[in-house]
């Protein structure tokens, strides 16, 4: 079950998902479609399952453009961090650095 919790030494939340004594990793990942010019950045606590919804058109926003190939990902313990990354993917110069991909 996901849970917020104070990190003081940074004075910010940091989204954690726990499973027992474990903690789960946030993903940012990039899919592109087989078929069609499209490209899709995301953030996830399960890319297993996140990729498997957009390439059976669970996400409305990719059903159109599937199947998909994961393109890159990336792994935070930090939200926020992985959140700056995810923003950062999705503005101009971060789309440049994905055109090289």
């Amino acid at each position: 079950m996901p849970w917020w919790r104070n990190q003081p030494e940074a004075g910010k939340l940091v989204y954690l998902v726990a499973s027992g004594d474990r903690v789960h990793m946030i993903f940012i990942y990039v899919i592109k479609s087989r078929e069609k010019n499209f490209r899709y950045v995301g953030i996830t606590n399960n890319l297993d399952r996140r990729i498997k919804e957009h390439n059976s058109k669970k996400s409305k926003s990719t059903a159109p453009y599937c199947p998909f190939d994961l393109r890159l990902k990336e792994e935070y313990s930090d939200y926020s961090e992985a959140r700056k990354r995810e923003k950062f993917l999705k503005s101009g110069q971060g789309r440049k650095f994905l055109d090289m991909l």
